[in-house]
């Protein structure tokens, strides 16, 4: 586990950049608000048909429920036609009270705590499928959701877990602290000539790791590139930010096109 200023990139990667750890630090983006869903304002459509009928008579006072959206239903269209797909979500969350993690370990399903190791316990749960780390001050991250919605829902999961073994945990301060998308723009690239034009924002040492390390400005996100064609984004606090980086850094990777 690395600490909330170090960065770690994705490991696991062949030459081609064909396997991809999704692992993220804390501290990639300097700023920027918790997730709200899409950003880009587009209106979300349920693609679920529903039969015709004649809508009732609203009453005074009463408004219908909204639809709850799909991840899926967060991509706007794109130019280049492509949307990175998210692969983690770093959240964290403040429960409010002084945690005993012996006792969580040894009552909690699910849990592993080795304080020589590490100072906090290692909590999993299946749906979402996601990991949380439970430290003794009552801080809790939770990582490894797919969607902003399933973070928080599996956070308040976690948070349920430690109310049900007898602490008087909250649920405060709820924030997505990092993201990480990837996708395949299908073509393959000449890293050496990217870096060499853009030596300011861009290193690469194919001796040391495969990929070319792009670090964007604005929106702040930090790129992996890889010769295939995979590009992996991260630092994102807002799903809106991983769309904005790609879509600029795409005519920039047309340019580098291997022919």
């Amino acid at each position: 586990m690395a600490s909330g200023g170090d960065m770690i990139f994705p490991g696991g990667l062949d030459q081609t950049g064909g396997s991809v750890m999704q692992t993220a630090s804390l501290g990639l983006a300097s700023s920027g608000s918790s997730a709200k869903g899409d950003a880009s304002g587009t209106q979300m459509v349920s693609t679920v048909p529903r039969p015709l009928a004649t809508p009732a008579p609203a009453t005074p006072g009463m408004s219908m429920p909204a639809t709850p959206a799909t991840p899926s239903a967060y991509a706007p269209p794109t130019p280049s036609g492509i949307v990175p797909q998210l692969q983690n979500i770093v959240s964290t969350v403040n429960l409010g009270c002084r945690l005993n993690l012996k006792e969580i370990a040894l009552n909690a399903r699910n849990a592993e705590y080795n304080p020589k190791r590490f100072a906090a316990v290692i909590m999993r749960i299946r749906e979402p499928r996601t990991t949380a780390l439970i430290f003794s001050s009552g801080k809790m991250v939770c990582t490894g959701a797919k969607s902003e919605d399933h973070s928080r829902l599996a956070a308040r999961k976690y948070a349920r877990v430690i109310q049900k073994l007898g602490f008087d945990a909250k649920f405060m301060d709820f924030k997505i602290q990092n993201m990480v998308g990837s996708c395949d723009v299908k073509f393959p690239i000449k890293l050496e000539g990217l870096v060499l034009s853009h030596g300011q924002f861009s290193s690469y040492e194919p001796e040391l790791f495969p990929g070319l390390i792009y670090r964007m400005v604005k929106p702040r996100i930090v790129l992996l590139i890889f010769v295939s064609g995979k590009v992996v984004l991260t630092g994102a606090k807002v799903r809106q930010e991983i769309y904005q980086a790609f879509e600029n850094i795409y005519p920039i990777l047309k340019a580098f096109r291997k022919a």
